[in-house]
């Protein structure tokens, strides 16, 4: 029987359709190495932040730069170059608007020397914190690496490359550029405009896509054979008593290949005092465990007297005839997670969140790394009495997740996943990388307690279900520790991902982008969809986002839309709700959009940037972040008997004539 034409076309578009929605789940390169940077007996760690040399490509001509090989010499013989800081993302540091909008590549270099010293008997790294979004970088004109993935560390070892007592440069190449297949996705066009074309970036995420080195550049040294990896997991047994810390060494070097020559380690954990607590000496594999008895817990912020206890792993690795090769050390909050369809749980004790989500964003920096802006923020995360928060949509600053592991503050660990769509074989690759760096990054951090493996994906499009149930299982392979779960935005009738996660989280915008203004359609759909979630997947559900625009300053009554008056009403709304769920034992926190205003993309939605802060972008209050302080401190009495703050309440009247006395028991 012949086909007719069309009938052979209509044939060949299934057989293309269906080949596009064919995903495989296969292995990926995993990274390696990537111990935060820190000075030892046996290590030095030096720092190339600063102010570097910096130029723009054409943005018609990206390649530019490569093709006429400006990285084998100074920059500015190739171009005229401007001051940049390093770390910061480049868009806000000049006038130009031409620089804010840049789609493409950026060139960076400068020169450093390093000591005749390094030279010896030694190996010398090169680490940057991050670039955003891809990286090509060369030392003294030669390639020392590539990487592809904002937001997360790279190194490499630079030890051939390097002039010793000398003067050396680097030279960095940055692409922004944000295709389908990079994880977040974006698409790049060509437009017409008055001068001819330009090229367009856009992108569905709510945030302004800044690009730069945004974190710190180390070199560092270690010896020729060194640790090159630790994996801690901790336990806690008789009634929390005792503590287990179970470690798992790797090592990088001649010596570890030689069967002759066999490793050891010895390890020391030390308390905050600096007292040892425990210590044990390994065999030549280099796996064990250590017990430290009366042991201090690692606890959230407000959960108990004294949150994000530290104690400090010290390791020794040896070689045959006690000869000490390499000196590291590392923080451990002992802790136990666990959880089931009903609960999360820290030290076998329940947990109710209650949050942000958040961003790095400020002004000028964009987001580069700022340390006083990051001890303001945890500052005002403990003024608010938060005990939580969510890296969306990306991972934060290795720095930042120190300073959670000692503020006790707990961290929802999202991947840079990002209104996920178009699933195919090479965005899955990408989706997973992702996830195995930041895991390997963020695995011995005692402040991350739950995996976040995408932000308000398209669970609904056919191949979500496939394409989920292969990121999430290939996430509990590389750490089955905590939790997983995913920011999502679509119905419940229509996700088809949800059944791959351990809790779910849900976004939600009533009287904001559903009902405008109607604060009267907020308690009972709140209610409504968190129930179902519940009941379709009989799992923990928390509300990673709710919130409204709010303009500070903006006062308005009755509330309306944008006044500070609005974003309280809709707050109060959602209390409501959650309190309404909170006996329902399977809701288990609530999550604030945003910590603070920032910066988005320029849409006429938009004035200046997302305005769902209860912080302005300088970190001042606005009218909601006083009602939400009386709430978390008031939920954190109730649930984790904390003390309130004096300042709590502000005075308002001697009602003692009467008879009544209040008091924060009144909470």
């Amino acid at each position: 029987m012949a086909f007719s034409l069309s009938s052979l076309f209509l044939v060949c578009y299934i057989l293309k359709f269906t080949l596009a929605l064919i995903i495989l789940n296969k292995e990926i390169e995993t990274s390696r190495g990537m111990l935060y940077p820190r000075e030892s007996e046996t290590r030095e760690v030096r720092t190339l932040d600063g102010i570097w040399n910096f130029v723009r490509s054409d943005e018609t001509n990206p390649t530019q730069g490569i093709r006429d090989g400006w990285f084998k010499d100074d920059l500015s013989k190739s171009m005229p170059t401007i001051p940049m800081p390093v770390p910061a993302s480049y868009n806000d540091i000049t006038t130009e608007q031409t620089l804010r909008d840049h789609v493409g590549t950026v060139w960076y270099d400068r020169k450093f020397f390093v000591p005749r010293s390094w030279g010896q008997d030694q190996r010398v790294w090169l680490r940057f914190g991050s670039v955003h979004y891809e990286a090509f970088v060369w030392i003294n004109g030669r390639s020392a690496v590539k990487h592809e993935m904002g937001h997360l560390p790279f190194e490499t070892e630079v030890t051939h490359l390097l002039n010793y007592g000398a003067e050396n440069r680097i030279t960095v190449m940055c692409d922004n550029a944000l295709i389908q297949t990079t994880v977040p996705q974006g698409k790049i066009s060509e437009v017409a405009n008055d001068d001819g074309v330009t090229i367009i970036q856009s992108y569905t995420f709510d945030f302004f896509n800044y690009a730069g080195i945004h974190r710190s550049v180390h070199l560092y040294t270690t010896p020729k054979t060194f640790i090159e990896e630790v994996e801690v997991k901790t336990n806690l047994s008789q009634n929390n008593s005792v503590g287990t810390v179970d470690y798992s060494i790797t090592v990088n070097g001649t010596a570890a290949n030689e069967a002759e020559n066999t490793l050891f380690a010895r390890l020391q954990i030390y308390n905050r005092e600096g007292v040892q607590v425990a210590n044990v000496t390994s065999d030549s594999k280099l796996v064990g465990s250590l017990q430290v008895d009366n042991v201090k817990p690692w606890w959230p912020y407000l959960m108990h007297s004294d949150p994000g206890y530290l104690y400090e792993l010290e390791i020794r690795l040896y070689a045959a005839k006690e000869q000490l090769l390499d000196v590291y050390r590392l923080k451990v909050g002992i802790r136990t997670l666990s959880w089931t369809n009903t609960t999360f749980l820290i030290n076998g004790k329940p947990i109710y969140f209650r949050g942000f989500g958040r961003h790095e964003d400020a002004d000028v920096r964009g987001r580069g790394l700022d340390n006083a802006l990051m001890a303001r923020d945890f500052n005002l995360l403990k003024w608010i009495g938060a005990n939580a928060y969510r890296t969306s949509h990306y991972p934060y600053s290795e720095e930042s997740m120190q300073f959670a592991d000692q503020h006790g503050i707990m961290i929802i660990d999202e991947c840079p996943s990002v209104d996920t769509e178009n699933f195919n074989q090479v965005l899955l690759d990408r989706h997973k990388s992702s996830l195995e760096q930041l895991v390997h990054r963020d695995r011995n951090h005692p402040s991350v307690v739950m995996w976040s493996i995408a932000n308000e994906p398209r669970t609904g499009q056919v191949n979500a279900d496939t394409y989920f149930q292969f990121v999430a299982n290939y996430t509990r392979s590389l750490d089955s520790t905590r939790p997983i779960t995913a920011a999502i935005a679509v119905p419940s009738n229509d996700d088809k991902a949800g059944r791959h996660l351990d809790i779910i989280s849900f976004n939600r915008y009533n009287a904001w982008y559903s009902n405008t203004g109607r604060l009267d359609m907020v308690t009972q759909r709140v209610i409504s969809e968190a129930t179902g979630w519940n009941k379709k997947y009989d799992k923990p559900v928390l509300m990673s986002e709710y919130g409204a625009d709010t303009l500070e300053g903006l006062h308005l009554q009755p509330a309306f839309v944008w006044s500070e008056e609005f974003q309280t009403e809709v707050f109060s709304r959602h209390f409501k709700a959650f309190d309404a769920l909170r006996r329902q034992k399977w809701f288990i926190g609530e999550f604030v959009w945003n910590f603070a205003d920032f910066k988005t993309a320029q849409t006429y939605t938009r004035v200046g940037g997302n305005k769902k802060g209860v912080f302005t972008r300088a970190r001042q209050p606005k009218a909601a972040a006083h009602l939400l302080r009386q709430r978390y401190f008031a939920l954190g009495r109730e649930v984790d008997q904390c003390n309130v703050p004096n300042d709590l309440f502000t005075y308002i009247v001697d009602v003692g004539a009467s008879n009544v006395n209040h008091d924060s028991a009144d909470l």
